[in-house]
Order: structure tokens, then sequence, then C-alpha cells
């Protein structure tokens, strides 16, 4: 079973407001999805720094460390982009960020980041990072359980590239703050590994403290776990959760993957504003 929610980060401290908020877009080895990402936050009124980050010797990786640890210091919000590392192998770029971000500088890091009330957020493979680390669905990083979320192979064992559709669960996260409960999205989608799995006792504990923010449906808004709907068979049509205290939240499809004359032969609304919903939580 999850632990008890500990909530050494809750209540948050005052909110510093921000007309625009700092963004945090690190780069690593396989990562695709920044451009997109920081073009999202832009729009929504973010400022973005994006650094990419060197591990070719070990000197390079001690200064992507330091980098990582300056530049949090100055970010409102950390995001963690989509992509695939070496044809989206087994753990995909996840293992990657899981050891950069293991490192203990940057534990205390993260710790210090979430306790000023910043804000941590994942698509694809930056979900499956935040899964690997236990930033969701615990709030901070924890060392990794059998029983512990996570994310498998797509059941039908092969990459898929689709729009799904997507329900709000629960907004109760600043990263959903603009949207109703209730509300569905279209969202494109491309992994193989995207199957949300955990232990039934889990998956009801996440139920109950309200951590499941948004499930893949059908046609008529209902949560599916036809393959026609729910792309990697998620259990319980898991598309994405929350941390407890709800400041980290991680996802599956690419809200980011949205602009004018996309998907025009698609009906349902892309505009899912969780890039608008996180800089507005500093306004």
């Amino acid at each position: 079973p999850l632990p008890p929610p500990s909530h050494p980060l809750s209540p948050p401290p005052a909110r510093i407001k921000l007309a625009h908020p700092r963004v945090l877009i690190p780069i690593f080895p396989g990562t695709n999805c920044e451009y997109d990402t920081q073009r999202a936050f832009q729009k929504a009124g973010g400022v973005v720094q994006t650094l990419v980050l060197n591990d070719l010797t070990p000197q390079h990786s001690t200064q992507a460390i330091m980098g990582m640890q300056e530049a949090l210091q100055h970010a409102q919000i950390l995001f963690l982009p989509g992509g695939f590392s070496g044809a989206d192998e087994p753990d995909g770029a996840a293992k990657l960020m899981k050891a950069f971000f293991c490192n203990p500088v940057l534990q205390e890091e993260i710790t210090r980041f979430l306790e000023k009330d910043g804000l941590i957020g994942g698509i694809c493979n930056g979900f499956q990072a935040l899964l690997k680390l236990g930033l969701l669905p615990f709030g901070r990083i924890t060392p990794s359980k059998p029983h512990h979320p996570t994310l498998l192979h797509n059941s039908i064992l092969r990459h898929q590239s689709k729009i799904v559709y997507t329900k709000i669960t629960s907004n109760a996260s600043p990263w959903l703050c603009a949207t109703q409960r209730g509300d569905i999205y279209a969202l494109p989608i491309s992994h193989g590994e995207g199957r949300f799995f955990a232990p039934p006792k889990t998956l009801l504990e996440l139920a109950q403290r309200d951590q499941i923010a948004t499930q893949y449906v059908d046609f008529k808004g209902e949560v599916s776990l036809d393959i026609a709907f729910n792309p990697n068979g998620s259990l319980c049509g898991i598309e994405g959760i929350t941390s407890p205290c709800g400041r980290v939240f991680g996802k599956m499809g690419h809200s980011e993957r949205v602009g004018a004359h996309l998907y025009k032969n698609i009906e349902g609304n892309f505009a899912m504003p969780v890039f608008k919903s996180a800089v507005e939580y500093f306004s």
C-alpha cells in the first residue's frame, strides 16, 4: 500500500505573485518535445529557460548538475518534456532523468523547490520519469518499490500514435485549475510504454486521495478499457495523476502538440489548459 500521505510540503508558503513565472525545461539525450513545450508555456505567459544537459564526460555531468541546481533556484515551474531515447527502448529517457535527479544535491534542491510552492510537471517520458523518481504519486523523490505505480509496454506490444479523448476526473491541482471535472479533451499520443499499472490497493488509494486526474474515455465520455479508446491498456483508464499536494502532475497525452491548422478533420477540444493553469497559479 501507499504510505500515509505525509505533507512536509503542505500547507504551501504564501504564494509569490508573478505576472510571468519562470519555467525551466531540461533537455536530456532523447527528449524531443522541448520546442513544443516551450511554445505552449510562452503562449500561456511563462518565461522559459531551456537547459541542455551534457553527460559526455564526468566533468560535463558535474557542470550539468550545478547548472540545474542554479536554474531551479530561479524557477517557479519545472517541466520534463517527452521524447524517445534509443528508439524508445525500455524505460526510455526516463532512466536518464531518474539517474540525474537522484543525485543528492539535486534531491535536496527538488525538495526546496517544492517547499517554496514550485510546480513540477511531465508528459510522456517526463511522466515516466516522475513515476520512476517517486515524485508521482508521493510528491517527493522516493526509492522505487514493487507496489509503486509504473508505466509498462502498451498492451498490444507496439507503438501507438493517434488521437485519444481524456476526461478530467479531478481538478484539485494547480495544473488543472482552469478545467472543470467532467471536461473532455482530445489529445495526440505517441508512445510504446504508456500502460499505467499499479496493484488494486494502490489504485484504490489513488482514487480515494483524488490523485487520478485524467482518464481515457470513449465517444460517450465513459472511462474505457477498449483499445480503440484506451491506446495502451492503462488500468482504470488512467492517463494522468497528481501528487497528494497537487503540485506534481504527469500525463501521457501530448497537450503541448496542439496549434492552429492541426487535426482539422478530427472533432474535439484540443485546448487542454495545462500550461495556462500552471502559469495562472502564480498570477
